[in-house]
């Protein structure tokens, strides 16, 4: 398969009328599929003559120039930093196999980092998915297989032999099969609130992992619940002429008046409060009521993620009852999900409307600032943005020295509420049996990240070897 963009269906906000199959008749559509598409057929990789770094550089053409060798140099660091930031060239390679054609709402990143605890409206700490830039429907193995990819990508940096990634793998493909099999027996409303609370995960794990790593494990939520406005604002700014204001630290953080050097930054101020404005009318009608209870006080851009470097993203600080009562929101641009070019889906008005609807669908709970707006930044080019709040008690695992056994519990955990994300959105009936019983499925996709691993190595290589030669500009360190 030759993997070229594809034509669009309808918009995303046109009505469709809902189907009612039969539990029977859903069950059949997942043999069907087995049918068409062995389980054996997903252990695949096939051959591509794609340069991945021609890929990269396609996505620079909509960044921020001086911020794009920052994104190049994150992704050298390593080869899972090259898989975190490489979704774009993951998707090209899953668009040239055969895939099961039973499409569910797709994070589109699934790799192990994008999973983590956030706090819950209800002030309660989750553990979920908690990126969403690519999210988009599509088949829902490719973020199965994305996860089990970034779990044996990061157990080869770790050092982990090669029978220690397959035990993690099969047992990441294994715990997503078998919860789904056990959704698919739930009602509508018990699947949909179905969600994994971070002490009762900590309770799994324990069994699993030694106590000097439950402890670790443990120290994250406690760090995790101390995340917040207040936090970041001590993090992130500073008080000048008895004003709180964010710093400035560039390149990676650029208050906007260094950014809008020379222009009016009273007119530049009144365009960004109507923007808020605008953000606000996306939020459900008490959370407009709160939002309109903070001031906005000031804007700064920031660098984030790895494979996010050179989207735009900005803090806004906001003060509400006084200066020790801070809200941070952070906006971030919304480009094209990755997987948008290679399957068929709908049309989104605003890229930050398809990522904040894609969140709220697969996420148990989410952040009650959760919205979306469109307007100029400083190239004075129309930009599409999704907010939430920059840190409301999130945190995610410290990869990098894990234990085998326990990036095996993770990636249990994260396998489990990625089969509860897809099965809100997809026909989880039809997915449990397609999946079925056996370990088929478990052993295609461990040799699926098996093959995967050697071919991102082959890939970091070749943006080794871009930077080496002067094709791309990388700033490490950064």
């Amino acid at each position: 398969m030759t993997a070229v963009p594809v034509d669009k269906v309808a918009p995303a906000d046109k009505a469709v009328p809902a189907q009612h199959p039969t539990v029977d008749e859903r069950r059949e559509d997942g043999r069907q599929a087995r049918r068409d598409t062995p389980l054996a057929m997903l252990a695949e990789l096939a051959d591509s003559d794609r340069d991945p770094i021609s890929l990269l550089e396609s996505q620079a053409e909509a960044r921020v120039p001086e911020l794009v060798p920052i994104r190049y140099g994150r992704m050298s660091a390593s080869r899972f930093s090259f898989f975190r930031g490489a979704a774009l060239v993951m998707c090209d390679d899953l668009s040239r196999n055969r895939n099961s054609d039973m499409n569910t709402q797709l994070c589109g990143d699934a790799h192990l980092s994008n999973f983590g605890v956030y706090a819950t409206p209800e002030r309660k700490l989750a553990f979920d998915i908690n990126d969403f830039d690519e999210t988009y429907p599509g088949p829902f193995e490719w973020d199965v297989k994305r996860l089990a990819a970034s779990l044996a990508i990061a157990g080869k940096d770790n050092g982990y032999s090669g029978k220690e990634r397959r035990k993690i793998t099969v047992g990441c493909a294994a715990e997503y099969r078998e919860t789904m099999i056990r959704q698919a027996e739930l009602g509508n409303l018990a699947v949909w609130y179905s969600h994994i609370e971070p002490e009762d995960g900590l309770e799994e794990l324990s069994i699993q992992i030694k106590k000097r790593m439950l402890e670790r494990a443990r120290s994250t939520l406690d760090k995790a619940r101390r995340r917040d406005s207040v936090q970041a604002a001590s993090k992130f700014t500073e008080i000048v002429d008895g004003r709180r204001r964010f710093i400035s630290d560039p390149p990676l953080i650029v208050p906007v008046e260094e950014l809008y050097d020379g222009r009016d930054l009273e007119d530049v101020e009144e365009v960004l409060h109507g923007r808020i404005r605008s953000y606000r009318s996306t939020l459900q009608w008490d959370r407009r009521v709160l939002l309109q209870s903070f001031e906005m006080m000031h804007i700064a851009r920031k660098v984030v993620g790895v494979g996010s470097v050179g989207t735009r993203a900005w803090m806004i600080l906001m003060k509400g009852r006084d200066a020790d009562d801070p809200l941070i929101l952070q906006v971030k641009q919304a480009l094209p999900s990755v997987l948008s070019g290679y399957v068929n889906g709908p049309i989104f008005r605003n890229e930050g409307e398809r990522v904040v609807n894609g969140q709220r669908l697969m996420q148990a709970s989410s952040d009650i600032f959760l919205g979306w707006e469109r307007g100029p930044g400083p190239d004075e080019l129309e930009h599409d943005f999704y907010i939430r709040q920059l840190r409301d008690g999130k945190g995610s695992a410290v990869i990098e020295g894990m234990k085998p056994e326990g990036m095996e519990a993770y990636g249990r955990l994260c396998a489990r509420v990625l089969a509860y994300a897809h099965a809100r959105s997809g026909d989880r009936i039809a997915i449990a049996e397609y999946l079925g019983e056996g370990t088929e499925f478990d052993l295609a996709i461990s040799e699926f990240a098996a093959a995967y691993t050697k071919r991102n190595a082959r890939d970091h290589a070749a943006l080794m070897t871009a930077i080496d030669t002067g094709r791309v500009t990388a700033q490490t360190g950064i």
